[in-house]
């Protein structure tokens, strides 16, 4: 089963991506912040990260800059989920070392599309 982490200051956002990600046959860890997240990838590394931008500690970008360079971080598809949908931002996150993008609000399906795309389903 692949694990997923799901790194979002908002708990419901947490528990909305969590019961889609289990429906798809995941395994979930959660992190509210990107030191947190950072942290559990030290951990535990894993084969996807579903990632916020805009978040307390360490944004998004932070973290994933920070991911890359660990052993073994340049592994994990990370696929962004955030509410920031200007063209700077996508580029940013592609350069720092992003897989894909999502917009906010998010459903399963939107999910499931982004997962396949990347070749996580």
């Amino acid at each position: 089963m692949k694990l997923c982490l799901i790194v979002d200051d908002s708990k419901v956002i947490r528990m909305v991506a969590k019961k889609i990600l289990q429906e798809l046959d995941f395994e979930t860890n959660e992190a509210e912040d990107g030191q947190v997240a950072l942290d559990s990838c030290k951990q535990q590394m894993p084969d996807a990260v579903l990632l916020d931008w805009n978040m307390p500690v360490m944004s998004g970008i932070e973290f994933l800059r920070e991911l890359r360079k660990l052993p073994g971080g340049d592994s994990p598809v990370v696929v962004f989920c955030t509410t920031e949908n200007d063209v700077n931002h996508i580029q940013e996150a592609m350069e720092a070392g992003a897989n894909e993008y999502i917009m906010k609000p998010f459903d399963s399906e939107i999910i499931q599309a982004k997962f396949s795309q990347v070749g996580l389903l």
